[in-house]
Order: C-alpha cells, then structure tokens, then sequence
C-alpha cells in the first residue's frame, strides 16, 4: 500500500457508526510535512484526486478571491505514485472535517498585520484606491454585491451616512482590504505580505484579518460585514443603548465606576466594560440611563475625561443578543477554511484553527468583550517586531504606541 503525503495536519479518518462493522475501524495516516497537531475527518470512502506539489514563490489565485497569498506558484507532478504526489481528500455528502482548534497555539510573531473597526471611518478614503487596478475592482465587486455605490459614500459621503453601522461595516472592510492592494502595488509591498505571521483586528476588523488570512472568501465576507452591520442596528433600534469611553482610569477603577452608576439604574439600563482597548482607554456599553450615570461620575473615580461614542448602541453587551441568530444562521451558511496564519479572537485573544469554533466566536463576538489589550500585550511578549495598520484612521497605531513606545508600526491607507 502507497503511504499518502499531504501538506497539511496529521489526520484520523474515521468511519460513521451507520456504516457496516468493518468500517468502525480507523486508519491513521501519518504525515510529515506539518505539525504534530491532530485533525480527524469521518469518511467511510474517500475520493483521491492528485494535487500539483507547490513552490512557494510567485502567484497564486485562490476560486473566490483574488489577494491572498498570491506567493505560491503550481507546477507540474505527473509522476503517479501517490507516495510523491499531494493529494486532496474530497469527501461525500455528509462528511466533516475536524481540524485541531489548538494548531496555532504555539505561534510566534514577527510581523503583523492590524485591521480597524468601526469610527476608523472618514470621508475621503478609498480614493487613493481607485489608482491601484486590484484595489479599485475590490469597489466594483462591492457595489455589485452591495447593490450601492459604496465607493461614492466612501469618497463624497455625506458623513452622515458613512457613520451608520450599515454602512461604515463594509466601507471599513473593503477598504481595509483595499490597502492590501495597494502595499501589494508598491516596491517590496509583496515580501512584506509574504512575511506577516499573525494578523487581527478590532472587532469589525477581525473578519478583514480572517479574509487576509485565507479563511472566507472577500465576496463571502462582505456578504458577513454587510449582514452583521444590519443585524446590529436592528438590535440597537430595539433598546435605548449607548458607548462612552472612559480616559484616564485602569479598567479596574473602570468596573468600580460601571459598579456605581448600576446602583443606580434598573435591569435594562445597566453598563458593562464592552471594549478592553489599552490602558488608561476602556469603553463602556448599556443602557442610557447607565451610560449617563457613567458620565456623571466618572469625574469623581479620577477620570480624565469621557467621550461618547457616535456608535449605532451598545455593542459588545447583552444588548447585542438580537443580532447573534441571525449571524448564526449566515456563518453556519458560509464556507469557512482553517486560517492560513494565525488570526487573534476579540472574544479571548486567541488563535483558533477550527472552522466550526471560528463560526462560534464569530457570533459571540458581538455579545462579548472585545479583548484587545490582552491580544496587543500577548504579541508585544511573544516578541512581535513589526506591525502594519491596513486601513482608515490611524487608530490601532495609538493604541500600540500607548502600550510600547518603541512599537514599530506603519499605517497602510487607501
């Protein structure tokens, strides 16, 4: 028997218990050209289909997207014996593949790619785009999709309109992609592509990075973006909700503060600490009358200042759950592939590998704390030396420039 090489995890392949007796035996096969992490698929017969070797140095083009990881190049394997062929394990109807969730838990960055969220947004941006052809297209395939001229809010606004969630969501996220383009466009654009290790981004901004990383398509994630965008504002129209920034404090001082103001408020009008972004730079989500409380106290907890934010509600709270269903429904409809490079949860500043466990914490997300300084502090640690924000605003600079002065970072804009 040919033994199988794939570039890819160490796989089990199990049978389905409602198959005859002599498929509840598993075959482990052994390979070598990747980590010691484990995947199991559950197959009682597979298709075997050989797969040209690849050289990692010119340009490849994946089915749905056309900008990620155009670093490798096909050629040729006409040789027969499976033991030196690649091979591409398609199952049946019904088959699933289960990838180790932990495949990058061990990772070790060097350089980063940083995507922003929500607010990063102004008037004006995408123009320099439309300069760069792949950049540009990234519009024409969003207004298609879309159904409006995103690239004419982008450019001409109103800010009006830029700002609401709907649209600021997929204006964010096609730009910020559209500034991959355009470092891809300029001299060196393309090593530094191909030398990002790990890669987030702030809220809104963690499905741009898990674009850039390979693990949905960018059609598939605008489609995402868009639904997320209108699932979070039908749940923010639902309840009086609000966002305030507290400067100043450590988010200690921050939930004593949130711990006050809901001592004065009813169920439906209390605060959480919803956005951990550095030190000293904490938002807070709830209702209202809760936010107000926050205001009006902060001064006495010491707080510098207070900063509402132009945001449709209180996002990363309860007040979310709304919107969870329906995104539920959309990620379980949406192809998701293992992220080609580490990409950092919001939910728990952690890498995940499993597709199904990437859909999970995509939903949670916008019930949940975003955990930004705890995913900025792990890759300072882990000994990150050079971070790019790709996108509007130079906001996730500020932040890592707080947190280390001597933070090598550079802003990619479009």
């Amino acid at each position: 028997m040919h033994s199988l090489r794939l570039h890819h995890h160490p796989l089990i392949l199990r049978t389905p218990s409602s198959s005859s007796s002599s498929s509840s035996r598993l075959a482990a096969l052994s390979l070598s050209t990747m980590a010691t992490s484990s995947s199991s698929l559950t197959l009682p017969s597979i298709s075997l289909q050989k797969l040209p070797s690849f050289n990692a140095s010119h340009s490849f083009k994946s089915s749905n997207s056309s900008f990620w990881f155009r670093n490798v190049t096909l050629r040729s394997a006409r040789d027969r014996n499976l033991d030196r062929s690649r091979v591409l394990m398609s199952a049946s109807v019904g088959y699933q593949a289960i990838v180790d969730d932990a495949l990058f838990s061990d990772y070790k960055p060097s350089s980063a790619f940083l995507f922003p969220g929500q607010g990063a947004q102004a008037v004006g941006m995408g123009k320099e785009a439309q300069n760069v052809p792949a950049a540009a297209d990234l519009y024409k395939k969003a207004n298609d999709l879309l159904g409006f001229d995103l690239l004419d809010i982008c450019v001409n606004g109103p800010k009006e309109k830029l700002d609401s969630t709907v649209i600021s969501q997929p204006a964010i996220y096609v730009t910020s992609l559209a500034a991959v383009e355009l470092l891809r466009a300029r001299d060196g654009g393309q090593q530094i592509i191909d030398s990002v290790d790990v890669t987030c981004g702030l809220s809104l901004g963690e499905y741009t990075a898990l674009a850039f990383a390979g693990a949905f398509s960018f059609e598939d994630g605008l489609k995402l973006v868009k639904l997320r965008g209108e699932a979070m504002q039908e749940a923010a129209n639902a309840a009086k909700s609000a966002m305030v920034s507290v400067i100043g404090l450590d988010s200690e001082k921050v939930q004593q503060l949130c711990d006050a103001a809901n001592q004065e408020v009813d169920e439906a009008n209390k605060v959480q600490i919803a956005n951990y972004l550095c030190p000293g730079n904490y938002a807070v989500s709830g209702g209202v009358k809760g936010v107000e409380a926050v205001e009006a106290k902060a001064k006495s907890f010491k707080a510098r200042m207070t900063v509402r934010l132009a945001v449709a509600g209180a996002f990363h709270t309860c007040f979310m759950e709304p919107a969870v269903s329906r995104l539920e429904a959309a990620l379980a409809a949406t192809e998701i592939r293992t992220p080609k490079i580490p990409v950092i949860s919001n939910v728990d500043a952690q890498p995940h590998a499993d597709p199904d466990t990437i859909k999970k914490i995509l939903a949670r997300q916008v019930t949940s704390p975003v955990q930004w300084e705890t995913t900025v502090k792990t890759l300072l640690t882990k000994g990150l030396k050079k971070s790019y924000e790709l996108g509007p605003g130079k906001v996730i600079a500020g932040i890592l420039k707080r947190m280390d002065r001597s933070a090598d970072i550079e802003n990619i804009g479009a």
